[in-house]
């Protein structure tokens, strides 16, 4: 109650409002449980992770979303110089394209995590303060736009709609696409497709710059300069010349890459891991979601379907 107080006070809403909302607000055990970190040692398997998106079910959904929205979705390929696959690939991964868009209360997760997130979480300190911060977005935009942020539904961690946008990002990033005079991430595809692509381009897509690019290793490779690669992670560290002088093999147009490249690298549990070449622009979709193996599924699965529209 102490921080609803504070948080009325600092965003000029109705105390009592606020007080009202969050007294409402149901603490949920499942969503603490869900957010426990997973347990050390469990090998990462990028085969098996990429299998649960780029499948059959997937792919035929995302082909009737793109036929059915494909001015759309040239529009904010033009508009914004995000590829249309891209977005298909996100909203593909995020919801399967409208039809998982979460079950819980949004204000219940968003509390339950504010208040009680897990203290045995490695990071539960700057997670509680991020999730508090997300309660504080959540119930400011439901006051703006005079919705009852009690029947919102979304993710076990607050995330909504068909593209899973936090509250703060639905506050930064989400856009009225189709002119009709509301953001409706919900039920209207066309704000959802110029919202995922206004995002990436507010983190700094860069428009014609491939993703990444395939690379190879040099038999006489030493350690210390595959570690050097790897150290940055999927942060692009490395200039093309860097790059190759510490081992990595690249052909045709990685070679010509203006920018900057990262080594990353996909465990696939007990068989050897899978190598690419990340550029600016692959960094980009990690800041969708902080994973090289959700990144490139995203990427993987929106090429897969543009491949089956027929779009060149």
């Amino acid at each position: 109650m102490a921080f609803a107080t504070d948080l009325a006070e600092r965003r000029n809403l109705d105390p009592a409002w606020v007080r009202q909302q969050i007294g409402a607000a149901q603490r949920i055990p499942t969503v603490i449980r869900l957010m426990q970190p997973a347990p050390s040692g469990v090998p990462k398997n990028w085969a098996a992770y990429r299998a649960r998106f780029i499948e059959p079910v997937r792919l035929r959904a995302g082909q009737r979303f793109w036929e059915a929205n494909r001015e759309t979705l040239a529009r904010a390929e033009s508009e914004f110089g995000v590829p249309a696959s891209l977005i298909v690939g996100v909203i593909g991964v995020e919801t399967l394209y409208g039809q998982h868009t979460g079950n819980f209360r949004v204000i219940d997760a968003l509390t339950t995590l504010a208040f009680d997130f897990p203290a045995s979480h490695p990071r539960a300190a700057a997670r509680t303060e991020f999730f508090r911060s997300e309660l504080e977005q959540f119930l400011s935009l439901t006051e703006r736009t005079a919705t009852d942020p009690l029947t919102y539904l979304g993710s076990y961690a607050g995330a909504m709609g068909w593209p899973q946008f936090m509250p703060s990002s639905w506050v930064k990033y989400a856009i009225d696409f189709d002119a009709d005079g509301k953001v409706d991430l919900f039920n209207n595809q066309a704000d959802v497709i110029g919202s995922v692509a206004n995002y990436f381009k507010a983190f700094g897509w860069q428009p014609g710059m491939p993703t990444h690019y395939p690379v190879r290793f040099d038999p006489n490779q030493s350690r210390e300069d595959f570690e050097t690669l790897l150290a940055p992670d999927i942060l692009p560290s490395f200039g093309v010349q860097s790059f190759t002088a510490k081992g990595a093999l690249l052909e045709g147009p990685a070679l010509q890459h203006p920018g900057q490249l990262a080594l990353v690298e996909l465990q696939n549990a007990g068989a050897p891991s899978s190598y690419i070449a990340g550029t600016e622009n692959f960094y980009v979709v990690t800041r969708y979601n902080w994973s090289s193996y959700y990144a490139l599924a995203v990427i993987e699965l929106g090429e897969a379907v543009k491949a089956l529209v027929g779009e060149r």
